[in-house]
């Protein structure tokens, strides 16, 4: 809930340095923007906004935290892993999640996979473009 209430890393620079995503779910209506900046394989910083329950919320704030800092192919097979373990496939158990494994539960409740993962989705689709 503190993340929630008190996010990290929130609000986008609209800079044209960062690449930017924005995902929408229209079953409940969640939205979130993430932008992304990679400095020689590195992600240096993370950015989000948007609006939508605490789960997305939350997850969004964690996630820029977790993944500032790491090289994009590290964050790349975490986030991946990550988005496997909420939607209950089968995924790599060695990894550390750090504080995003709090969404583990989430696999037992399907209507609110999305709301963990489309922050998660988003950056990997800044970091897949990054790619390009």
């Amino acid at each position: 809930m503190d993340h929630y209430r008190n996010p990290r890393n929130k609000g986008l620079t609209n800079s044209s340095t960062y690449v930017k995503c924005h995902l929408k779910n229209p079953s409940c209506g969640d939205m979130i923007d993430v932008e992304s900046l990679v400095e020689n394989g590195i992600i240096k910083d993370i950015r989000h906004d948007g609006e939508g329950c605490s789960i997305c919320c939350a997850s969004a704030s964690i996630m820029s935290e977790v993944v500032k800092g790491m090289t994009v192919e590290d964050a790349k097979k975490l986030l991946e892993n990550y988005l496997k373990m909420v939607s209950n496939q089968e995924y790599d158990e060695s990894i550390d999640f750090d504080e995003l494994q709090v969404f583990d539960g989430v696999k037992d409740l399907p209507a609110r996979v999305r709301c963990a993962s489309i922050s998660s989705q988003a950056l990997l689709s800044t970091l897949t473009s990054e790619d390009k």
